[in-house]
């Protein structure tokens, strides 16, 4: 990179300053000037003749220089002592100081029940906020926040609607850093409804606006994800056969290559990957190989207070020793996951591992206690699942059908809004 592209990246990797501190940093040195005309007011006054006009001619020079120097940021914050900005930076440090605790040990489940009452709220007032060079990160903030929480409700639709708001006003105020997260999180929502093609293209355009500024390695991470869920995804909807392997294999790579790309240690980052990885094993029939990323998985997953890591490993800990005969086992693992997304409120992932459980009594021949929980699973899913509803017509009729490893999820990359963030008011990219 050239002298003058370093300079380029450095200058837009620096956070634009808020309104906020601009404020504060005119107003000590506006104090400074301010208290020193009036020290010298005051000594003027208590003298006479020359000494008093001196004194005058001296306050009345420092006063113009307050007003040359300091003025405009006096009247531009006078402009906008009105708007909006102190409540958006305010609502940006709550709605992110709750992305934080959300799917953890001590406040997963307070931080559930306020995206559940605020989320309206937040999506309004991204709505309404004009776009603004001193208030885009703050706004960038309450996307990722959102983000995170429509990534773990399974909602596809408001995920989008908050792409297109994020990419808005990244043009407006001629934020490419932004427009590539918008791009990437499209990305995500297309896939999540089903549109794999155009998931696709939404990549291929961020990654042709990549920055270079410091979160450009944890966006490259974040695409590779993208790109290895893509082909998971592409997987499902292929035969058995060597397009299914290829597309499996080519999860494999990409997900090889993003563990290279993460910036620097991260506990969160290490659990999803090795999730995705075991993910990757189970769709190649290979449990003790899905095992050996899911035990590390489970600890590292413990040390950091991350029970929706904790939770995933373990259902699909329960995966793969169904797949091995360990039914006993799998059933145990289902149901300490389960308990464990009920604990943070984890819809999605509580109805999976009740499915899950609801499956494995279908096998037994327990049919009353099949059908009760798979009414719970349906009852808490957001969407339809086919074999959820081939489970229940079984229960429903008193007849078996044989357990698979159903619905394996694929760790989504909602953890990404924490490896991504940066400090000092860079925008916080999150899936």
């Amino acid at each position: 990179m050239s002298e003058e592209e370093e300079k380029a990246a450095e200058k837009q990797e620096s956070p634009y300053q808020s309104r906020g501190f601009r404020f504060v940093i005119g107003t000590v040195a506006s104090a400074l000037l301010t208290g020193l005309a009036s020290e010298m007011l005051n000594q003027s006054l208590d003298s006479g003749g020359w000494v008093q006009l001196i004194g005058l001619g001296v306050t009345v020079l420092l006063g113009a220089i307050t007003i040359i120097q300091y003025g405009p940021a006096i009247r531009r914050s006078w402009q906008h002592s009105g708007d909006s900005a102190p409540e958006l930076q305010a609502t940006a440090e709550e709605a992110e100081q709750w992305m934080i605790a959300l799917g953890s040990h001590g406040g997963g489940m307070a931080a559930a029940e306020w995206y559940a009452l605020h989320e309206e709220w937040l999506r309004e007032l991204l709505m309404a906020e004009k776009p603004h060079v001193d208030t885009i990160d703050d706004f960038a903030r309450i996307c990722d926040a959102l983000e995170a929480w429509y990534v773990r409700r399974a909602d596809p639709d408001s995920l989008l609607q908050l792409s297109d708001l994020l990419n808005a006003a990244a043009e407006v105020c001629g934020r490419r850093d932004l427009a590539e997260l918008a791009a990437a999180r499209a990305a995500t929502a297309y896939r999540m409804l089903g549109d794999l093609d155009t998931a696709s293209t939404r990549l291929g355009i961020s990654d042709n606006i990549a920055t270079h500024t410091r979160t450009a390695a944890a966006m490259t991470m974040r695409r590779q994800v993208e790109r290895a869920l893509l082909s998971l995804a592409r997987a499902d909807r292929s035969p058995a056969g060597n397009d299914r392997d290829e597309a499996v294999l080519n999860a494999r790579d990409r997900l090889d290559e993003a563990r290279l790309k993460r910036p620097g240690p991260d506990l969160a980052a290490d659990v999803a990957i090795a999730i995705n990885l075991a993910v990757v094993h189970l769709y190649q029939q290979d449990a003790e190989g899905a095992l050996d990323h899911l035990r590390p998985a489970v600890a590292r997953a413990t040390a950091a207070s991350d029970l929706s890591g904790q939770a995933h490993a373990l259902e699909l800990m329960g995966v793969a020793a169904w797949m091995q005969g360990n039914k006993h086992e799998a059933v145990s693992r289902w149901d300490h996951a389960a308990h464990l997304y009920a604990e943070i409120d984890e819809v999605e992932g509580h109805a999976r591992c009740l499915q899950h459980l609801g499956s494995a009594e279908v096998a037994a021949g327990h049919l009353t206690d099949a059908l009760e929980l798979l009414e719970q699973s349906a009852m808490l899913r957001r969407t339809e699942s086919e074999i959820l509803t081939k489970y229940l017509d079984a229960a429903r009729q008193t007849a078996d059908l044989p357990v698979v490893a159903d619905d394996a999820p694929h760790r989504t990359v909602g953890w990404l809004g924490r490896v991504l963030r940066t400090v000092k008011g860079f925008v916080r990219p999150s899936v």
